[in-house]
């Protein structure tokens, strides 16, 4: 349990630690201006509790105790540019300090433990977030989008956690929750006051509102699975016989040299996997040894890492060399891959061609080809790709998109719900007090996603993930 202590006065590091031109170590409470009059002396000699919020000053870090001494008597720690950030209007609604220090180990070290020395405690991680979302700055779907700001592999995955951080994704749940509430409050004056005149429950009125609230979940959820893979990825792995190309491939789609290119097989000896954005999809690629009849115990242990990166992968790119005929082994591998995700590729259409395409493609519903090494036709093979993951769906840029698995169980939870309501309506012998539950059950998976009802475990849980400082 993080046992977190609202009145305290945090600090931590919120630069990632190496050198660097700066880092930040951050301050957030009720004694932040105290902590920073000891140790902050600027160059007009005015104290950080008399600036102005939302403003800069320029001084040096010295020991509590030196500010009144002469210059060449203080132990001056750094020289730095202090930022005061006043309540409410700051990330945690608390009075923030930020110190930018000169980037490095030693200097943000000393500064942050002459911090702790005059009263701060190190912060917990993610504390500086939660605090923001526990004194009612943001929600909790809003404080999950900042860790996915920071883990986003790709441009895609960044303009969702900066929407969600925007509320975009809270406000479509909280307009569904009213949705619901409206509803509830109508079957819940006709079970506290059934004998007043406000007239009989309207069912079919009621039911389609309730469909209406379903179906406005069920397209949330229905782009959620696209949400995950931008937040998360897919895997992808290259494979084929040895010296098709796959390594040149891997070097023409990462557009860099990556993996060593010889004209002898069996140069990749291991795996390689690096990440790469295609079409704003992060792309877990591994480039696998050739798939062939080991010779030796070390290309044995090569073939069988393949084979298992094969197994577990998503989409499978199953490579072969245009320039020969297709033989045994690659008859093999397209036995193995037919019924899997898999994108034929034709490599070396630079030489003369052995491989009809028209054959592959009975097998394979995708077939490019390509030459890896001059990098021609590549940005068809990403476009196949990303065809492959989309399924040939567009996703509107206005679309909410849900990416985080807690949120997506919550709403699937609800959306369940709701279902069962609407459909109780066609069911007479059912209680409106039966159909009422199933709204109010709905309404706190709803309340669970904002945050509006939670535990210390989940808590827990979702900041511990984060890194100090944040």
């Amino acid at each position: 349990m993080r046992n977190l202590n609202l009145s305290d006065t945090i600090a931590a590091v919120a630069t990632s630690i190496g050198e660097s031109g700066i880092g930040i170590v951050r301050m957030s409470g009720k004694d932040a201006l105290k902590i920073a009059d000891k140790i902050f002396l600027s160059k007009d000699k005015r104290k950080p509790s008399e600036f102005k919020t939302y403003t800069t000053h320029y001084g040096w870090i010295v020991e509590a105790g030196n500010l009144k001494l002469k210059t060449q008597n203080r132990n001056i720690i750094d020289e730095v540019i202090l930022t005061v950030m006043r309540a409410p209007k700051s990330y945690t609604k608390e009075d923030v300090v930020e110190i930018n220090c000169h980037g490095g180990i030693v200097a943000l070290r000393a500064v942050l433990d002459l911090v702790l020395i005059n009263g701060a405690r190190l912060a917990k991680p993610g504390e500086f977030t939660e605090r923001a979302f526990l004194n009612g700055r943001i929600d909790l779907a809003q404080a999950e989008a900042v860790l996915d700001i920071i883990r986003a592999k790709t441009d895609s995955a960044l303009k969702i956690g900066i929407e969600q951080l925007k509320g975009a994704l809270s406000r479509q749940i909280s307009k569904i929750r009213a949705g619901l509430l409206d509803v509830l409050s109508l079957l819940e004056a006709n079970i506290d006051f059934p004998e007043e005149e406000i007239g009989a429950v309207d069912y079919k009125r009621i039911q389609q509102r309730l469909n209406k609230i379903d179906a406005q979940m069920i397209s949330i959820l229905e782009a959620a699975k696209y949400g995950r893979i931008l937040r998360e990825g897919i895997h992808v792995v290259i494979c084929g016989k040895p010296n098709v190309g796959k390594s040149s491939l891997l070097n023409a789609l990462l557009k860099q040299e990556r993996s060593i290119v010889t004209p002898f097989a069996g140069t990749t000896r291991d795996t390689i996997e690096e990440i790469i954005d295609i079409k704003g999809i992060p792309i877990r690629i591994v480039d696998t040894a050739g798939i062939i009849e080991p010779r030796d115990l070390v290309e044995k242990k090569a073939v069988l890492r393949s084979k298992k990166y094969i197994d577990l992968a998503v989409m499978v790119i199953l490579i072969f060399d245009g320039s020969k005929k297709l033989d045994k082994n690659d008859s093999i591998l397209i036995k193995k891959l037919k019924n899997k995700n898999t994108i034929a590729v034709v490599n070396k259409i630079d030489l003369k061609q052995k491989i009809e395409k028209n054959g592959l493609s009975k097998i394979f519903a995708d077939v490019i080809t390509i030459s890896a090494k001059k990098a021609k036709n590549i940005t068809a093979l990403e476009e196949a790709i990303a065809a492959v993951v989309y399924k040939g769906q567009i996703i509107s840029s206005e679309s909410i998109i849900l990416s985080n698995l807690r949120h997506i169980e919550s709403l699937r939870r609800a959306q369940k719900l709701v279902a069962e309501a609407a459909n109780s309506m066609d069911n007479s012998q059912l209680s409106i007090e039966f159909i009422a539950q199933n709204i109010k059950d709905a309404l706190f998976s709803l309340d669970e996603l904002l945050g509006k009802k939670f535990s210390e475990e989940l808590l827990d849980k979702i900041f511990d993930d984060f890194c100090i400082g944040k």
